[in-house]
């Protein structure tokens, strides 16, 4: 996906979401660390009254698939209650870090909380969710690029890759002989 065609649609969400929360004040969260890019584009195009805030989670597992066991490593430091809520992610793949994260958000009793995400992957679907804005669904291939990395490198890449399955095949070899625990969810894992 070249940059070009990521920032198109990304202003096609702000102007989407602007429509959808005219006259509200919207809160965004950010799930760290690969929204990072994604929600400071997307803030760009959002004409409504925002704030913003981050969380970033860990879901253990292997490097590419989320077990949904949930640990946060970083909450919100506003409140939520009452507040129109948007959760933005860069790519949701299985759904169980992002269900994690919506039955906890709920029960921090917001006005409304809904899910905007760059990339999805169908084909990884594990859970059916509500994911109100999607940027666009991609098959079951890695991705880096755009937030998206690997081993915390590729995140600075202004568009998304799709790494080779030998590649991939290589980094999961590495990381169970090293022991490894992946890091933030919502990269291809979530």
């Amino acid at each position: 996906m070249e940059a070009q065609e990521l920032q198109r649609r990304v202003a096609e969400l702000g102007e989407e979401i602007s429509r959808d929360y005219a006259d509200r004040e919207l809160f965004m969260m950010g799930v760290l660390k690969g929204a990072v890019f994604f929600v400071a584009d997307l803030m760009r195009h959002i004409e409504v009254a925002c704030e913003l805030d981050f969380m970033a989670v860990s879901s253990y597992g292997s490097l590419t698939d989320s077990s949904g066991v949930v640990r946060i490593l970083k909450d919100l430091d506003s409140s939520i209650e009452g507040r129109d809520v948007l959760i933005v992610e860069d790519i949701v793949d299985s759904g169980l870090t992002l269900n994690y994260l919506l039955r906890n958000l709920r029960a921090r009793a917001p006005r409304s909380l809904e899910v905007c995400a760059l990339l999805v992957k169908p084909a990884r679907r594990k859970i059916d969710l509500p994911i109100r804005y999607v940027g666009f669904e991609i098959p079951n291939r890695f991705v880096v690029g755009y937030g998206l990395d690997l081993d915390q490198r590729y995140r600075n890449l202004p568009h998304v890759a799709a790494l080779e399955p030998e590649s991939a095949a290589r980094r999961d070899a590495l990381h169970a002989v090293a022991g490894a625990v992946p890091g933030d969810s919502g990269r291809n894992a979530a």
